[in-house]
Formats: structure tokens, sequence, C-alpha cells
């Protein structure tokens, strides 16, 4: 049975007002998923919408304490990471800049090594009113669709880097 990700009693998703799952198998090694995950200001190398990922003070990655902030289908919110194994759990508590009704979210990554790669599991729950307005009735499914399409490019973009040997997914190139 594969390992899920660890939350918080007030976030524990038989009790959260939106909760999502997502996961996929990887061709990749399961280093190469980890540093694409914890390398967030590259994000939208390979997922467009996670394009404005800022890490605060010296730190280039991830790591336990590590504070960040991340625009989100609109939204500035500030992130704090709470878990962290290296190479494995990653976990980040969220609160949404202007939010005045106390919404919080909790999301996790779990990179578990396979026979044939990386098994890669991301987890989030969603509590307090402005994230059940702004997704669980005027967006539903959102959550669910968001991540499965992060857990997707994530995986392509570590089979591309495992296939080619390279340390870093491509540029996207315009064609004018």
């Amino acid at each position: 049975m594969l390992e899920k990700v660890a939350f918080p009693p007030e976030h524990d998703p038989r009790v959260s007002a939106l909760y999502a799952l997502n996961e996929t198998d990887v061709d990749a090694p399961p280093e190469v998923v980890w540093k694409l995950l914890v390398e967030a200001e590259n994000w939208s190398r390979y997922f467009p919408p996670e394009d404005r990922v800022s890490i605060h003070g010296d730190e280039s990655e991830l790591r336990l304490g590590t504070r960040f902030t991340r625009v989100t289908v609109g939204y500035p919110m500030r992130c704090v990471v709470t878990g962290w194994v290296p190479q494995r759990k990653l976990t980040w508590a969220t609160t949404v800049d202007g939010d005045e009704t106390g919404s919080t979210a909790v999301h996790g990554w779990i990179v578990t090594p396979t026979a044939t790669g990386a098994h890669l599991l991301t987890e989030e729950t969603l509590q307090g009113p402005f994230f059940l307005d702004l997704i669980g009735r005027k967006n539903p499914g959102a959550l669910y669709r968001y991540h499965q399409d992060w857990v997707e490019m994530l995986a392509g973009a570590a089979e591309t880097i495992a296939r080619d040997g390279r340390s870093r997914p491509r540029e996207r190139s315009t064609v004018q």
C-alpha cells in the first residue's frame, strides 16, 4: 500500500471542506521527480499555471521551514513548508493574502521509488469559506483537475529528463 500525506487533524480529509488526491507512475528516477518538485521557482517550466512562485530568503529549493509565495488562479498565497523528508515527502500550509475568513490549505506530495521509476502522489485539503466558495461552489472539480494536470506534467518533464539525460526540462519556445 502506498503512503499518503500526514495531515494535521484540522485538515484531515475526512473533515475537510474540499479534498483532492492525484497520483501517477513516473518512468524516471525518484531523485529527478524530487528535484523538479522542490525547485518551486522553476515549476512553470513544466506546469505553466505556476508561473509566479517566489522562495523567500537565500534558498533555491523548498525544505522544512521554507517560506514562499505563489499566485494560483489569480490569488496571491503565502506558504510555509511544514513537512519535508528529503527525496520523499513535501508538505506546505497555505493562507490567501487578503482573505479575512481564516481559510487555509495543506498540500502534500509523496515520491515513492518503484521498480520502474517512481510513484508520485499529491493530496490537498482546503478549509474555510474562501475556498468553499471559489472552488467548491463556483468551480466544482477544479482542485482535482488542476492537480491532475500538475502531476501529469511533472511526470512528463521527469521522463523527458531521464530519457534525454538533461538536468532540467527544456525551455518552451514560441514560434513567431
